[in-house]
């Protein structure tokens, strides 16, 4: 039986309340919290940084799982895994070495990820399975909220959940981009198991209510 992991991206929350928003999302059924990082550098936006990670750990008991769409990378995973940082992912293109990057967020005692564009191959995960916590699908473009999904991102998933099975790893697969209840359980069918959501959550006035369905969704998945 599939463990599915509701992640909602503090991305669109209500960044004048956010202590209030990540509690209020966590009671309304939230397994984890994505916090995005924009340098404006790698991804054309700027966004937030270890401070307010910080700011907001005492807030929440479950997860914060930090995304990081900078460059150069290395550089910023000890301030984030000292702010409360559980899980910390980047973008192969942003390191100049992949497995020293990983190796790095290990030593300060974060689970590791890695991301994928979608014209991002995947034979970066070839030799580094045996580091590796979480792999995360981009089903948008990286650097924006509120965009539409991209149905090619299933294929993706497909393939990373094969190699995942073929290693014999417990290793999570995350989508982020364009989830909603209309499209989780198509995500849930090609593999994925960890879902971000931003805007499909925190841009509702019932946060539980969109999580409830999320959940009401994937229970269909494999029936």
């Amino acid at each position: 039986m599939t463990t599915y992991r509701i992640a909602p991206s503090i991305l669109s929350a209500d960044f004048a309340r956010l202590g209030e928003e990540v509690r209020n999302v966590v009671a309304a059924g939230a397994d984890i919290i994505h916090f995005d990082v924009m340098d404006n550098h790698y991804v054309p936006n700027l966004t937030i940084g270890p401070l307010v990670c910080q700011a907001i750990r005492p807030h929440v008991q479950v997860p914060i799982d930090v995304h990081l769409m900078v460059k150069p990378v290395d550089r910023i995973i000890p301030d984030f895994a000292k702010a409360g940082a559980n899980i910390i992912t980047f973008h192969p293109e942003a390191s100049e070495h992949i497995d020293r990057t990983l190796q790095l967020i290990r030593d300060h005692g974060c689970k590791a990820g890695l991301v994928f564009n979608p014209h991002t191959p995947l034979h970066y995960l070839e030799h580094v399975m045996d580091k590796i916590d979480m792999i995360l699908i981009m089903s948008v473009n990286p650097g924006f909220g509120g965009q539409s999904f991209i149905p090619q991102a299933l294929k993706k998933i497909a393939m990373a959940r094969r190699m995942i099975d073929e290693s014999g790893r417990d290793i999570m697969l995350e989508v982020d981009g364009g989830i909603k209840a209309e499209n989780i359980a198509e995500a849930a069918a090609a593999g994925a198991d960890t879902f971000v959501a931003g805007s499909a959550i925190f841009g509702k006035p019932d946060y539980k209510a969109v999580i409830d369905a999320m959940r009401a969704e994937l229970a269909k998945v494999g029936k």
